[in-house]
């Protein structure tokens, strides 16, 4: 038996083995045939792709390409890089040997020794990249760029990264180095209307390319890799002088300068002030947003050599009028140390952006006119209170809310810190305010107090959801914030400014800013076009309307602006508001109607303050906002805002905000359905007052009697919902309010000691009849007239 087993068992082994070996002989020749298939596969792919490639001669004697084009609404151009360029060939001998080594470092430091590729860029752009699903990106050599912007469309394929890789091989075998280097350096962008070292040169430094500085060939070389990131007109951060440094490392650290030159080239870039030439370039802050945006969705490349068309929601005639009113209101604003401005136009309808001034000047070197503080982030001041009192509407206050406007004091609950005590921008307080009229005349303690009711959270979320990114509730940005938020106690930028009140505008509904309208390829076909939005529902329509009236309430704002001040579009209805900082580093106005808004900003680039006199509705942002406003008004119809069936309008006590009482001042108001008020205002209380000690509570046992008088008071109550300790510091205000303008007026002295009257046993216990009010409250003087109706 173990005999018969054993036997069976070396069978059996040896039949597993035979198997493995088939298995393995089969596998071997699936390989070899899957090898074979894929050589095969690559050398058809490779003469498929070969088919219909250019000569490597046009090199030589290549022209210009057709390139980007950008247009406005209407078909202006408004830039056009070849339309425009500024090209002229020299040779190699002329070109200072600083600049060549200064490419090769940093664009291919092998291009003397390679073949004309790079097999790491090669391996990243045919392998490393669609694994990770990913378009095929850069490593190319110096020969590889060269082929790509002469020979090849801008495309980023495998197959075209392939078209490149046979080119190159065939570019280098054909040409020598110097002559491809020769040819590089003649035909790449270094930015704008800049092909080759010697535009360049002439663009950025105003001399010769031969007469470069080291600094200068460092930075030049630096730029073919993204030169409208780096470039110097940009106004962003100032990107080329990092990229000027790593130019120089890379040349230090191939032994080509000392590190004393790589230091003092470094601190020539940081202090040399580059000017720029006008040209035909028009609306340059506005050309410069949009080949950012058209970068991230191309590339640099084919924005430069992919002869686009684009078509812009730029609307030109706008713009120049706005440009020109810019630069000429903040010339007239010099004695009031105002170095910049800046306006936005938009359609809120869709989110068009049809006009952007980023400076007075883009061509003013000296002042940074190249800086873009249309898109910068600045304190907001009080410009966006709008969107706290709309969340305060959601949440079921109204405009005739009643808020103390008097000195307060708000503790910060923050160990260390002292109590918040936020100041009007007039340095008055004018007790009881309805919230139309604190909204109207943007006064700030009833702002911070409703923001406190309301909560920061949901505020800050409100704004997010409207457009401001920088108010995003996160815990981090929570904590880095309190009740100073409402009057500019975080940054946002004129732009996202603008796109919440074009929420307002549009009855409740965000459309994102949007530049970029259609973009065509060189064969004329629409590669990218603007997708209409239904938009996002940010607010209820009712609420927006009641927002608007409010700003568009020429009466509302009249304590602190003036009857018919800059605020008003004469024959126009226009809602709009302003809004200064604290310290007068910055002032705004943004106003719009249902089919435009306008936002102006005015202040210093390097956040100086400006003149204490600056003052908002009359100088500083408000005439700009004004004058281009009527210029996109002009010769167009009245828009009035379309009240929603959820706002009614009913008359309500002009002094108090509740019902009318018989013999006081009326006004009419608007309310959200539900919102509206349904009796007297509670600040008007009966009490019943002893007859027999004047001046006090009428005790248990006179009321039983009905011994007492009824008399009316005002009483002003509010609760402190940032109180930890138990004080109520907003009613202590209110009280050292009355003791100080009405100390002896009775209505407003409502008692607070009950009686201590004891009756005789003798006294005729029979109760009386209850007495009548033996006086009301006087009628208090509104502060402000009744609020006209539309």
């Amino acid at each position: 038996m173990p005999y018969g087993r054993s036997s069976y068992n070396i069978r059996l082994g040896r039949l597993r083995k035979a198997n493995n070996i088939l298995l393995l002989s089969k596998l071997a020749r699936y390989a070899f045939l899957g090898l074979v298939g894929l050589v095969i596969f690559f050398f058809l792919y490779f003469l498929w792709v070969s088919r219909d490639l250019p000569t490597p001669g046009k090199l030589s004697n290549s022209d210009i390409k057709d390139s980007t084009k950008i247009l406005d609404k209407n078909g202006i151009v408004l830039y056009s890089i070849f339309k425009d360029y500024n090209r002229l060939y020299i040779p190699l001998s002329q070109i200072p040997r600083n600049l060549k080594e200064a490419t090769i470092a940093t664009e291919d430091k092998d291009f003397y020794t390679n073949q004309g590729f790079s097999v790491s860029g090669l391996f990243r752009g045919l392998v490393f990249d669609p694994i990770f699903n990913r378009r095929a990106t850069g490593g190319s050599t110096i020969t590889q760029q060269l082929v790509k912007n002469l020979l090849l469309t801008s495309e980023r394929s495998i197959t075209r990264k392939i078209k490149e890789l046979i080119l190159a091989v065939q570019v280098d075998k054909r040409f020598s180095k110097d002559e491809i280097l020769e040819m590089y350096l003649n035909n790449v962008s270094y930015g704008g209307t800049a092909i080759g070292v010697e535009a360049a040169s002439n663009l950025y430094f105003g001399k010769h390319a031969k007469e470069l500085s080291l600094a200068q060939s460092a930075f030049l070389a630096g730029l073919p890799q993204a030169p409208t990131y780096y470039s110097p007109f940009s106004g962003k951060d100032k990107t080329y002088i990092e990229r000027t440094k790593h130019v120089l490392k890379r040349m230090r650290e191939e032994g080509i300068i000392s590190k004393k030159q790589a230091e003092e080239a470094g601190r020539e870039i940081e202090q040399f002030k580059f000017t720029q030439k006008q040209g035909n370039l028009k609306a340059p802050h506005f050309m410069q947003y949009v080949r950012e945006q058209l970068v991230k969705l191309y590339g640099e490349s084919m924005v430069e050599n992919g002869n686009l068309t684009v078509t812009t929601t730029l609307d030109y005639e706008i713009q120049k009028n706005a440009e020109d009113i810019v630069n000429s209101e903040v010339v007239k604003l010099a004695d009031f140390k105002v170095g910049n401005g800046s306006a936005i136009v938009m359609d809120p309808k869709n989110g068009a952006i049809l006009s952007m001034v980023g400076s007075r000047d883009y061509f003013d070197m000296d002042r940074e006119g190249n800086f873009n503080a249309a898109v910068a982030l600045r304190q907001p001041g009080s410009s966006l209170k709008p969107i706290m009192y709309a969340t305060a509407f959601e949440k079921g206050y109204s405009p005739s809310t009643l808020v103390m406007d008097l000195r307060t004091e708000f503790p910060t609950n923050v160990p260390g810190q002292p109590d918040y005590k936020p100041e009007n921008y007039d340095g008055k307080y004018r007790g009881p305010m309805q919230i139309r009229f604190a909204l109207g005349n943007s006064i700030n303690v009833p702002a911070v107090k409703m923001l406190a009711r309301v909560g920061i959270k949901p505020v800050m979320q409100k704004a997010y959801e409207m457009g401001i990114d920088n108010w995003k509730p996160t815990s981090k940005n929570l904590e880095n914030v309190g009740l100073s938020l409402v009057l500019g106690g975080r940054e946002a930028s004129l732009l996202q400014i603008t796109t919440v009140y074009s929420s307002f505008a549009a009855q409740g509904v965000k459309r994102e800013p949007f530049a970029i309208a259609e973009v065509k390829d060189g064969k004329g076909k629409i590669i990218y076009k603007h997708k209409e939005s239904q938009g996002e529902k940010v607010l209820s329509p009712e609420v927006a309307f009641i927002i608007s009236h409010i700003l568009l309430d020429d009466n509302a704002r009249s304590e602190v602006f003036g009857r018919y001040s800059l605020l008003n579009i004469p024959g126009k209805t226009v809602a709009v508001k302003t809004g200064t900082t604290d310290n007068k580093r910055d002032n705004w106005a943004v106003g719009y109607t249902p089919s435009y808004v306008v936002g102006a900003w005015v202040g210093n680039n390097d956040n100086t303050q400006m003149n204490p006199r600056i003052a908002s509705g009359v100088t500083g942002a408000t005439p700009i906002w004004n004058k281009i406003m009527q210029v996109v008004l002009k010769g167009k119809k009245d828009e009035q805002f379309s009240k929603p069936d959820g706002v009614v309008a009913i008359e309500i006590d002009s002094f108090s905000g509740g019902l009318p009482r018989d013999g006081q001042v009326k006004r009419t108001e608007y309310f959200m359905k539900g919102t509206e008020p349904t009796t007297n205002s509670i600040i008007y209380k009966k009490v019943k007052i002893s007859k027999h000690q004047d001046g006090k509570l009428a005790n248990e046992e006179e009321i039983e009697r009905g011994d007492y008088d009824v008399k009316e008071f005002v009483v002003f109550e509010e609760s402190d919902p940032v109180s930890r300790d138990g004080k109520n510091r907003w009613q202590e205000a209110i009280n050292a309010w009355l003791n100080e303008a009405h100390r002896d007026d009775s209505a407003y002295r409502l008692p607070t000691e009950l009686s201590d009257y004891e009756y005789d046993s003798e006294e005729n216990k029979t109760p009386t009849s209850t007495p009548a009010p033996t006086g009301a409250a006087p009628t208090p003087t509104p502060t402000l007239s009744p609020t006209p109706s539309l």
